[in-house]
């Protein structure tokens, strides 16, 4: 394993870190009217857990696979998108209190995702295979942050942000 595939991991392990420092699903989230398809709040963090876990085995097989150099730094630029994507989604959603701003992010976020899948095909079935959960769950938050927001517009720009 070389030292920058480290220090990619380690730098979206951070993002990630920091984008679920910023999710807050107390009383605000509580408090917003959610499809009965909306699973139990205690469900995200393991679902996320397995999720990322899956992906960050895609990276590192895709990483091992590959050959060093220009593929490398591809690979780093697509994970470290989709990282830096993948953080952004909370803070419009929670800090903000913005779930409609947050439905504009996601697309670029899914198009990330498929983007490092077809990235890492060729290098490794398996890890394109290891990202497709990844790819499905943000799929069903999409249609869970959709349905928030038809449930619950129009929401201010002067929303007052959670501390």
């Amino acid at each position: 394993m070389s030292t920058p595939f480290v220090i990619t991991c380690l730098i979206i392990g951070l993002l990630i870190l920091l984008g679920g420092l910023m999710t807050d699903s107390g009383g605000w989230y509580r408090q917003l009217r959610k499809p009965a398809w909306n699973p139990p709040t205690w469900l995200f963090g393991p679902a996320w857990a397995v999720i990322l876990s899956l992906a960050g085995w895609a990276g590192f097989e895709a990483w091992t696979q590959s050959p060093a150099g220009v593929t490398h730094l591809r690979l780093a630029v697509m994970f470290g998108a989709t990282g830096l994507l993948h953080l952004m989604w909370s803070p419009l959603f929670f800090k903000l209190r913005r779930p409609d701003l947050s439905l504009l992010e996601i697309p670029f976020l899914w198009l990330s995702m498929l983007a490092v899948i077809i990235g890492v095909v060729r290098i490794s079935t398996l890890s394109a295979v290891l990202f497709l959960p990844y790819l499905a769950w943000v799929a069903f938050a999409t249609a869970l942050n959709l349905a928030i927001v038809r449930l619950n517009a129009p929401f201010e720009a002067t929303a007052k942000p959670s501390r």
